[in-house]
């Protein structure tokens, strides 16, 4: 068996073209754009990149928005936080 890339990993298709720094930044973005996440419908680790922002589980075949690169973005993060809290107050208030 030949060796494999040690440090560059993905991105050794890149060979030595583009500079270290943006290399390690597309390193980055790409492991996390090939991953598998974890589905909230079936909970298995099938949730794999279709497309720009389209997610789908591979196991249950259902489509999620999401970001780009990541499933969840750190904007949608800090809504759904948001909105969790808004809804507790009201609720707290009515109740």
């Amino acid at each position: 068996m030949g060796k494999r890339t040690k440090k560059v990993g993905i991105c050794g298709k890149y060979g030595t073209r583009y500079g270290s720094s943006l290399r390690k930044v597309v390193k980055k973005i790409e492991i996390s754009q090939h991953s598998k996440y974890n589905c909230v419908f079936c909970g298995k680790d099938s949730i794999k990149r279709n497309v720009t922002g389209i997610w789908e589980c591979r196991s249950c075949h259902k489509t999620i928005a999401g970001g780009a690169y990541l499933l969840n973005t750190a904007s949608a993060a800090t809504v759904r936080s948001t909105l969790a809290r808004l809804r507790k107050i009201r609720d707290d208030a009515s109740a």
